[in-house]
């Protein structure tokens, strides 16, 4: 398996490697316009041409293609002291809507994201564990739903579907109560091609966690970051790399994979998933989640002992201690740490992690900020849905040598 991975739709035409022609650097320059705007907010022409070091007259072709295929529309135009007014273009939120499909050890989940990455349609499934048949037919139902829900014009700005799951799931197995052989069905599935086959529609699959890294990057814009560890706190723990301010899914996809890491506690070896990870908290307390009331109970006796401070103690030094190797290998600016609960939980984990960073030796490291994540347990349906438009409509050198 691999990330941002996809099977292509009818549409796409193949050409072999070689040189950049013409499609490749229009679709380049397309994409390096959209990404700017996504990033900086709605922008004129002039600051576009200024920002990318194309001409004017080259821009003025490159928006106005965009606003005529529904991916830009015009703002109110700013007036100057002299000269026309300049008019800012901002995406369009419904030019391009896309699927995610998460599927994780608990739960699986479908929505439906606008070009700007706000979910306009949910669905969720609950399960002791997941099975391959289950989820796809699960996929298939909703998405299909969802899709009738929509007018005619707003089905044919659907662009694709994203999966984002736990590479190698069958590995993933929490408990003596798991049955291994409803996971090790997995090793046989490719989950793309279903996907594919169900919906008609063009399929990209990314780890969970890097596609909730995807996420924080496009929808949360972590902006004056371009390098940053990414530490998705769920049912197991993961993570995401962004450098360059790119998402940097690795070689195999399996960049950042936190979760494997050796991390010392109490004197052992352990994989940090083991440490810190939602699956070692006990029901209750992931219950506490759910309540507002309850959770502040539970922040409360935590101040004073109890299992949820030792859980937020022992997952803060593992944390810190994968912060550390990220610094020293890839000297970070920051590390942005979410999971799937509220936000006042991520924030004392954040503040425990951020204390036990500080008593560890980091001579020679330089400093790296610890900031939270802002979209919480959203974070990998939508990270889903958006690698459609990573793949799509997102600035990648590459594109001037990928099939178009």
């Amino acid at each position: 398996m691999s990330t941002l991975t996809s099977h292509p739709d009818p549409s796409d035409s193949q050409r072999l490697g070689g040189g950049a022609n013409q499609t490749g650097a229009r679709a380049y320059n397309d994409r390096l316009v959209l990404s700017l705007i996504r990033q900086s907010g709605p922008l004129p022409k002039a600051e576009l041409a200024r920002m990318t070091g194309l001409s004017a007259q080259t821009l003025t072709v490159i928006v106005k293609r965009l606003e005529t295929e529904g991916l830009l529309v015009p703002t109110t135009p700013i007036r100057g002291r002299v000269g026309q007014p300049s008019v800012p273009y901002a995406l369009n939120p419904r030019g391009a809507l896309s699927f995610g499909v998460k599927i994780g050890r608990r739960s699986a989940e479908i929505v439906l994201s606008d070009f700007n990455g706000t979910i306009l349609e949910r669905s969720s499934l609950a399960y002791d564990f997941p099975t391959p048949a289950d989820t796809v037919a699960f996929a298939q139902g909703e998405i299909a739903r969802i899709r009738s829900m929509l007018s005619n014009e707003e089905a044919l700005r659907i662009i694709g579907v994203g999966i984002a799951m736990p590479f190698d799931i069958w590995n993933w197995k929490d408990d003596a109560k798991t049955d291994a052989a409803v996971l090790d069905v997995w090793k046989g599935v490719d989950i793309e091609a279903e996907i594919t086959a169900a919906t008609g529609l063009f399929v990209v699959l990314a780890n969970d966690a890097t596609a909730a890294c995807a996420a924080e990057l496009m929808v949360s814009r972590q902006r004056h970051y371009t390098d940053f560890l990414y530490i998705y706190v769920g049912w197991f723990i993961g993570g995401g790399l962004v450098l360059g301010g790119s998402l940097y899914p690795g070689r195999r996809g399996n960049s950042a994979a936190i979760g494997s890491l050796p991390v010392t506690a109490g004197g052992d070896t352990y994989q940090a998933l083991q440490i810190a990870s939602l699956s070692t908290l006990d029901e209750a307390t992931r219950a506490a989640f759910r309540s507002d009331e309850m959770l502040d109970r539970h922040l409360a006796e935590a101040r004073s002992g109890g299992p949820l401070a030792d859980w937020l103690d022992r997952s803060a030094r593992a944390i810190a201690q994968i912060i550390a190797s990220g610094a020293a290998m890839l000297d970070l600016q920051a590390a942005c740490i979410d999971g799937a609960f509220p936000a006042p939980f991520r924030d004392v984990l954040i503040g425990r992690t951020a204390e036990a960073y500080d008593r560890l030796d980091r001579r020679g490291l330089s400093d790296i900020d610890i900031v939270p994540g802002r979209i919480g347990e959203d974070a990998r349906a939508l990270g889903a849905a958006i690698l459609p438009i990573l793949a799509r409509h997102s600035r990648d050198s590459g594109v001037l040598l990928k099939p178009l």
